[in-house]
């Protein structure tokens, strides 16, 4: 096996399963919307999404450590195609009832997040693998990934306009086994995707307290802290514009799901722009002065565009000149985490990451449902675009994003085990007495 093959596999399986997702994250409402025509009922699917992704990210970290991170990649891919090929199979049955509809998902949230970190944190040791550096790393990772997010949406668009969103969720499932396959196939003889022996017996304790390691670094390292915040409130603004304000205001004012494919298709375009630039040219700027810069410019204006116009031109375009500026900003999030975490507690960090990050996701999709049905689609877009706006202010006012440009945080010492004094040979039957130790 090629030195790149392993990386080059999880690249692959990473961006198929992410284009499979966007189909979802398309297909999803939009069949809530056209099989009960409630904004409401889409969001509360939306929260149902996304509330396990948060519960399987908070106490995730030690298990992908035990079972490997290749194994738990695999099962995460498999769990969430049968799930979402349920889907359009009961449906296709005539007993798909609205609980099982929720429930699906919820497996589907609750089993993807395993599999998204364990691919996530082994992109340094496949890129040390692979001599490649890691900052290229990062940017290639969220480029094939935002790529793939281009193409499922546009996917999305065209197949539910052609063939239903049931279609689309078949599509889905399909890529997630295909996800699998290269994992399992392309992502052997590295260590670090292998199970970890801690030495420690499995029990609620040790478990308990690889868990806390986690928690305590993240809370110990502002900086971290910062970002997930402020990543919090941006995920759950986004996941409301996702998962109902799109669609409410594609099918009211621009003409059905085809609109939704391009506007989502043209954002991922964008960052794929984005991602590109920053691993050709990215590291030569300052990464605070860069990301401050694209992060007001990446969320907040479309949800203006779209509260103030009703045609699908302006918004596109500012679909695309946000993209760009998002593409930015995860090579710089990513580099920045991998920099500042120990390979040691990087699944668990990462975890702790992904939940805090996704927190408020459940939230947003339930808050723009019921904003629309409270408010009407224009209010909902303003107020949620308000939200996302003071979040991206962060970088301007918290003290501790000044370390952005920092580097790696030094490993720390670790201080050398007490060296225990060697008695010496007794010769005679006198008591000897034992040297002084150090």
């Amino acid at each position: 096996m090629g030195h790149r093959t392993p990386l080059a596999a999880t690249l692959a399986a990473n961006s198929i399963s992410t284009a499979g997702t966007s189909l979802t994250l398309i297909g999803v409402p939009w069949f809530v919307l056209e099989t009960t025509g409630s904004a409401g009922r889409a969001g509360f699917v939306a929260f149902c999404a996304t509330l396990p992704i948060v519960v399987a990210a908070l106490i995730g970290g030690p298990v992908i450590d035990r079972i490997g991170r290749r194994r738990v990649a695999i099962a995460s891919d498999t769990v969430c195609a049968a799930a979402i090929a349920a889907i359009p199979l009961l449906h296709f049955a005539g007993v798909l009832d609205f609980w099982m509809l929720c429930a699906l998902m919820a497996v589907n949230g609750f089993a993807h997040t395993p599999g998204n970190t364990a691919r996530y944190v082994l992109i340094p040791d496949l890129a040390e693998h692979a001599g490649i550096t890691l900052p290229r790393a990062a940017s290639l990772f969220d480029a094939v990934s935002r790529g793939a997010r281009m193409v499922g949406a546009a996917l999305a668009g065209v197949l539910i306009a052609l063939a239903g969103a049931e279609t689309v969720l078949l599509l889905d499932a399909a890529t997630f086994g295909l996800s699998a396959l290269l994992i399992a196939a392309g992502v052997r003889g590295i260590r670090a995707a292998e199970p970890r022996e801690t030495g420690a017996p499995v029990s609620l304790r040790v478990y308990g307290s690889e868990l806390r390691e986690g928690y305590t670094h993240l809370l110990g390292n502002r900086l971290l802290l910062a970002i997930v915040v402020m990543v919090m409130l941006m995920n759950g603004t986004d996941q409301g514009w996702y998962a109902v304000l799109l669609p409410v205001h594609a099918e009211a004012e621009l003409g059905g799901a085809t609109a939704i494919g391009l506007l989502t298709a043209m954002f991922g375009a964008g960052g794929l722009l984005g991602a590109l630039l920053y691993g050709a040219v990215g590291h030569r700027f300052s990464r605070r002065t860069v990301f401050t810069v694209c992060v007001i410019l990446c969320g907040a204006p479309r949800f203006l565009v779209a509260a103030v116009t009703g045609t699908t031109l302006p918004l596109a375009v500012t679909m695309l000149l946000g993209g760009i500026a998002g593409g930015v900003l995860n090579p710089i999030l990513t580099t920045v985490v991998y920099e500042r975490v120990p390979d040691r507690l990087r699944s668990r960090v990462s975890g702790v990451l992904t939940a805090g990050s996704e927190f408020a996701m459940p939230l947003g999709g339930l808050a723009a449902g019921l904003l629309v049905e409270g408010a009407g689609a224009t209010g909902a877009l303003l107020m949620m675009g308000g939200v996302y706006f003071l979040a991206t202010l962060s970088p301007l006012v918290f003290p501790s994003w000044r370390t952005l440009d920092d580097g790696p945080a030094p490993e720390p010492v670790q201080p050398a085990p007490p060296v225990q004094p060697v008695p010496p040979k007794v010769s005679s039957p006198a008591p000897a007495r034992p040297s002084p130790g150090p």
